[in-house]
């Protein structure tokens, strides 16, 4: 029963991620003027790029090695010092299902339909470099201690934020895109809490305050931002005129949203597992 009580939160949240994802996509997936404004953060970033493009060309193209071996060497750290192999069989199992999901239901399950916004190009969504630099943080978390998680998730979601913007600046992948690989991640990582909650006895330290309200607040802020953007691109589409650092901004404004408001959510429902 204290099992069932646990896992609860979990469920809840494996659901809503599901229910955003899929929202996401008929969003700026499917509708036209969802996909306009897709486009215009995405011709943004070419226009406003700047000196970023050199980080983020650095960064990209290391980022899957960097996630891969950081991940694995910290992973293995924890893992040698807290004993607690149970915890990192499910947090590998939820990082390769996020992968394995994520180029799934890019190449397999989603489409992307002609609308006369971008002709010709395939289905980009969900991106798979974000759900990389996610799923790699989300087993550091999972490992950590519980008084170490609330760092291990501003230092993770700083990582997947970079990466995600990264994609945008590259030109690789649409805001959607990113939002929506970060929101697989979250899937699973609910998912594995369900796991924990049935498998793993919570320690005897007492439940760990969430210290991550600065990051609600800035994800709160960046969200509102972003729907301001979205509004203001969505008129000047409807008039005809174009205000691509608006939906640029935008576009960065929800990836960072995003990724802070996923990280503490996701340390106040660990906040009770060992």
């Amino acid at each position: 029963m204290r099992s069932s009580l646990r896992a609860l939160p979990f469920l809840w949240g494996a659901l809503v991620s599901a229910a955003l994802f899929a929202a996401v996509y008929l969003i700026f997936v499917r509708s036209y003027i969802g996909q306009i404004i897709d486009e215009r953060a995405f011709a943004g970033a070419d226009a406003w790029k700047g000196a970023v493009i050199e980080f983020a060309h650095t960064f990209l193209n290391a980022l899957p090695v960097a996630s891969v071996v950081i991940g694995a060497v910290i992973a293995v750290a924890i893992v040698l010092v807290r004993r607690n192999w149970l915890v990192f069989g499910v947090a590998v199992g939820a990082a390769v299902g996020a992968n394995v999901s994520t180029q799934v239901l890019k190449y397999t399950i989603l489409s992307r339909p002609e609308k006369g916004v971008d002709v010709g190009l395939s289905n980009s969504l969900p991106s798979g470099h974000t759900a990389v630099a996610a799923s790699a943080a989300l087993v550091v978390f999972l490992l950590a201690a519980p008084k170490f998680r609330p760092l291990a998730a501003v230092v993770g979601s700083v990582f997947a934020i970079a990466a995600g913007a990264s994609t945008l600046v590259e030109q690789w992948h649409r805001p959607s895109d990113v939002v929506a690989g970060m929101l697989v991640v979250a899937f699973w990582g609910c998912l594995a809490g369900i796991v924990l909650s049935w498998l793993h006895v919570p320690g005897a330290e007492p439940p760990v305050r969430s210290r991550l309200w600065p990051l609600v607040w800035v994800g709160a802020v960046c969200l509102v931002g972003s729907i301001v953007a979205l509004v203001v691109t969505y008129f000047s589409t409807e008039a005809g005129t174009e205000h691509l650092l608006v939906a640029y901004a935008g576009g960065v404004a929800a990836i960072v949203a995003t990724g802070f408001v996923l990280a503490a959510l996701g340390n106040r429902l660990y906040r009770r597992l060992a």
